[in-house]
């Protein structure tokens, strides 16, 4: 039996950013922002022809959020459907991947990817994806896809990368990581996109199980037990539900990838955005000669670089706003400068609870 390349859809988010579009049941992943259909289905087209077998392609996601993706991927296979039974960070996530991909083979290589990105030329990123997971497989390297920076964004992590490596792998290069830095700051930014020796950190990684787990033992000792005891066949519901809530609320890249033996970069050859606020969505939406973002019955005068939605359904009527964000639901509305939109997530201790 080859070993099989398991690819596994990270959709768990809480949906304050897009508030008030999307909610804890319904967060970025579940809406429809860039095109009419859910960045969740979106993510699963673009990665589907990867898998050999359906069962190759499964969804991590939590209780809250199970109904919002079965609407959403009416055909897609309730087994390859994991709900996490408590919300425990990226880390464990991986764990729990790792530990499904080791009840398929030893050698089972896998790939960690979230479910809200927007990525432009899919059968790029699909030969980039099958080449880090060529590179993964017999290795003790874990791989990332780094985007090259295209401005001084202090709002992504960076990877710095170091010399070339694998020269025969097809695909390549890669490069080794010599580090991952946190959000810099506008002046630190500048400077690593002028050097072109940084990459943003999109959070696609690849691994070999097995690798997973030698470096779990050594830095997260909780995660290696948990992948170790997993159940090897099969049922494993009351095993998950019992263990996975005591594993630390850690990131994937905090718990084992900063402080990994090798770590292995590919330059991304596709367009990728995080699309990580309401400001994004212009660069993927039509606009106006004013710079206005509009959907739905809006009606502006006068108005420029305003973003308005109207899901509402009733019409929304712009005169001489500027560089505002106005989104309406049945229940909500949202009206913000497009400078605060980072800042949204705080006006949810203010809110009701039934619109959060």
């Amino acid at each position: 039996m080859a070993s099989p390349f398991l690819m596994f859809i990270m959709a768990g988010g809480s949906g304050e950013r897009f508030w008030p579009l999307s909610r804890k049941a319904k967060p970025k992943h579940l809406l429809k922002l860039v095109s009419s259909k859910t960045l969740l289905e979106e993510t699963v087209l673009r990665i589907q022809p990867l898998a050999t077998q359906p069962s190759h392609l499964l969804i991590l996601t939590n209780h809250e959020q199970v109904s919002g993706v079965r609407r959403a991927l009416r055909r897609f296979p309730q087994s390859s459907l994991i709900p996490e039974p408590a919300k425990r960070d990226t880390a464990p996530a991986a764990a729990l991947a790792t530990a499904l991909a080791l009840r398929r083979h030893p050698d089972a290589v896998l790939a960690l990817l979230p479910a809200d990105a927007v990525i432009g030329k899919p059968s790029v990123f699909r030969a980039q994806l099958a080449a880090a997971a060529r590179a993964a497989s017999g290795s003790a390297s874990f791989i990332t896809l780094g985007i090259k920076p295209s401005y001084p964004a202090t709002g992504f992590g960076y990877l710095h990368l170091g010399a070339k490596i694998l020269p025969g792998v097809k695909g390549g290069p890669f490069f080794q990581v010599r580090r991952f830095v946190e959000k810099p700051s506008l002046a630190k930014a500048k400077t690593y996109l002028k050097s072109g020796q940084y990459a943003w950190n999109a959070g696609i990684f690849v691994w070999q199980a097995s690798t997973f787990l030698a470096e779990a033992r050594r830095q997260q000792p909780a995660l290696a037990r948990f992948i170790e005891k997993f159940p090897k066949r099969g049922s494993y519901s009351s095993y998950l539900k019992r263990e996975f809530p005591k594993l630390p609320k850690i990131s994937v890249d905090y718990a084992l990838m900063e402080g990994a033996r090798s770590v292995l970069a590919l330059k991304a050859l596709f367009p990728w955005d995080d699309v990580g606020s309401w400001t994004a969505l212009p660069a993927h939406l039509p606009t106006d000669p004013q710079g206005n973002t509009l959907r739905g019955q809006v009606f502006s005068l006068d108005s420029r670089h305003t973003l308005a939605l109207a899901e509402g359904g009733r019409p929304i009527a712009l005169l001489g706003t500027e560089n505002l964000v106005v989104v309406d639901t049945p229940d909500a509305l949202l009206v913000c400068p497009k400078n605060k939109v980072q800042e949204v997530k705080k006006l949810m201790p203010l809110l009701p609870k039934n619109i959060i």
